[in-house]
Order: structure tokens, then sequence, then C-alpha cells
């Protein structure tokens, strides 16, 4: 369906929809008892099946809540946190240290002590 409306004009009708031939056909399976539920509509509101189904759709979707943004994983989360972690403590660590000396401190405080390891629900466990 295409909405027509006359832009300019101030006594302009709402919206007509017009069927232009060219909506793209869709097919649903529904269960009887809702396609006799649609067709009871579809009658009280004198429309065939395929409109009525367009109209209950739209109604539908007009009072639908809002899409809410898709989460993250948990797994993204603490990619995120250990990431501002590292940033935050190489930050905080003197610049003179040597490279190796820096990854290894940032490591322990990230990953913490090994005697500790096996405790941390984000790591992967090792087989012994």
């Amino acid at each position: 369906m295409i909405e027509v409306s006359d832009i300019g004009n101030e006594d302009s009708a709402p919206p007509v929809h017009q069927h232009t031939g060219r909506d793209a056909i869709s097919a649903a399976k529904m269960p009887e008892d809702l396609t006799a539920a649609v067709d009871a509509w579809a009658e009280a509101h004198q429309l065939v099946r395929s409109d009525a189904i367009c109209r209950l759709v739209e109604l539908g979707l007009r009072h639908a809540p809002a899409v809410p943004p898709p989460r993250t994983t948990i797994e993204s989360d603490f990619a995120k946190i250990e990431e501002l972690a590292v940033h935050e403590i190489d930050r905080l660590l003197d610049p003179a240290l040597p490279a190796d000396e820096r990854e290894r401190r940032i490591r322990r405080l990230t990953e913490g002590p090994p005697e500790f390891s096996f405790e941390r629900i984000d790591l992967p466990k090792h087989r012994t």
C-alpha cells in the first residue's frame, strides 16, 4: 500500500491507501483458530482476509513497545572491562619501567595471582 497525501494543502484529507498491484506478496502460516478469528474480524470490518491481516499487523505494530537495543554478550562485557582496566593500569605505571615488566605487572593485576586462576569464572578452565 502507498500513502498519498497533499503536503502543501491545508484542507487535505488524511493519507489514502491505494493498491498499486506492486505490493510484495507474503504468505503467513497460521493455526485454524487464528485464521477463523482473522476471518471473523475481516467480515466485521467488511475486508478481505489479506487486507484484514495488513490492518491487524499495522494495529499491532502501532501499539507494540519500542524494540530494545540488542544486548551485549557477557564475553564482550568482560573484554571491554579488561581493556579499560589495562588502559588505566598502563596509565598509572611508571613510564620508565621496561616493556616486559609493564606487561608482567598488567597481566598480574588483570588476571590475578596464578594460584587463584581456578576461581576466575571468565577464564577458561585448564584440564589437569
